[in-house]
């Protein structure tokens, strides 16, 4: 790669991870409001909520508009990311895994999504833009020290 595209995408990065947890968090949080409150075609597409209390549905719902509320804010975004990406393990394995072995065929792709997209966040962080780091300062962990190659003899 070259050196202005290296150096750019090292600037760019922060910001696009926060885009993408943005993203993330948005989507997961419009599936849980379809299903709490009947809003963008409703639980499933039909139009309907979920009966309060209903398990696994419910509760389910709850955590995906909890949890994508606060992954787009980025607040307390590393607990809310793992525990939505449970969630979404949960709910492929529980509700989609049986009926076929592949997301593609079993219809739960969305879960599976989910699931990992949560998990990469649970381990990037926030990003930039995220209300961890006005609230609590830039507490990223440190980074390991980049190894020096030494020129070799030739």
């Amino acid at each position: 790669m070259s050196a202005p595209l290296t150096a750019f995408t090292q600037r760019s990065t922060p910001h696009i991870l926060a885009l993408f947890r943005v993203v993330v968090g948005l989507l997961f949080a419009c599936h849980g409001a379809s299903s709490l409150f009947g809003v963008l075609g409703g639980a499933m597409g039909t139009g309907a909520t979920v009966p309060t209390g209903a398990w696994p549905g419910w509760y389910a719902a709850v955590i995906q508009l909890a949890g994508g509320i606060l992954v787009m804010a980025g607040l307390s975004t590393r607990a809310a990311a793992f525990i939505s990406s449970g969630s979404m393990a949960y709910a492929y394995f529980s509700a989609h895994q049986g009926s076929a072995l592949w997301p593609i065929q079993n219809g739960g792709e969305a879960s599976a999504m989910f699931c990992w997209a949560f998990l990469l966040i649970v381990f990037i962080g926030p990003g930039a833009w995220s209300l961890d780091r006005l609230f609590f300062g830039d507490r990223q962990p440190e980074q390991a020290p980049v190894a020096q190659r030494e020129p070799s003899a030739a």
